[in-house]
């Protein structure tokens, strides 16, 4: 008799890589930021990642990350978090989770919050220590919103287009 699989992904590795390979989407070039909501039935509801917004140029616009504000990527980019929530197939978020590469920052928090997504699976912290991310904790504190960070079990996933 033969048994099922022992190798397959777990839910947190599934939902992980697809915020990673949605992150390979943006096409900034320093930060490729994905995100991807599931909710309760564990179904992806929404994904998204860092990019202009819909009819802004990614070639008129800036993608530099130092100078004058408005020459600047941050006035333009809609973060991946935001992406994924107005790109979710229902409006109804209660009881979901976002799985997400970096830790949000306030402005996504306050998305997050006011979707109705009741956790948060983070892979990097790298900016934890700046105001933006400290807020952010404040805020999930506050409306007792869990976040954690995901620790894969295993290195890598390799796809292949070819079998």
């Amino acid at each position: 008799m033969v048994g099922k699989r022992k190798d397959y992904l777990s839910w947190d590795e599934y939902f992980m890589a697809v915020a990673l390979l949605s992150g390979q989407r943006s096409k900034d070039p320093n930060t490729q930021v994905g995100a991807c909501v599931a909710n309760s039935q564990n179904k992806i509801v929404g994904v998204g990642y860092n990019g202009f917004p819909w009819g802004c140029s990614d070639d008129e616009l800036p993608w530099d990350r130092e100078g004058n504000f408005l020459d600047t990527k941050y006035p333009y980019v809609c973060h991946a978090e935001l992406n994924a929530v107005l790109n979710s197939i229902t409006a109804d978020l209660r009881d979901s989770r976002i799985y997400v590469v970096l830790f949000p920052c306030n402005e996504c928090t306050k998305v997050i919050i006011q979707s109705g997504i009741q956790e948060i699976i983070y892979l990097s912290d790298k900016y934890k220590d700046t105001d933006l991310v400290r807020a952010s904790k404040i805020m999930l504190d506050q409306a007792r919103i869990p976040y954690r960070r995901f620790v894969p079990e295993r290195k890598s996933i390799l796809l292949s287009f070819y079998s």
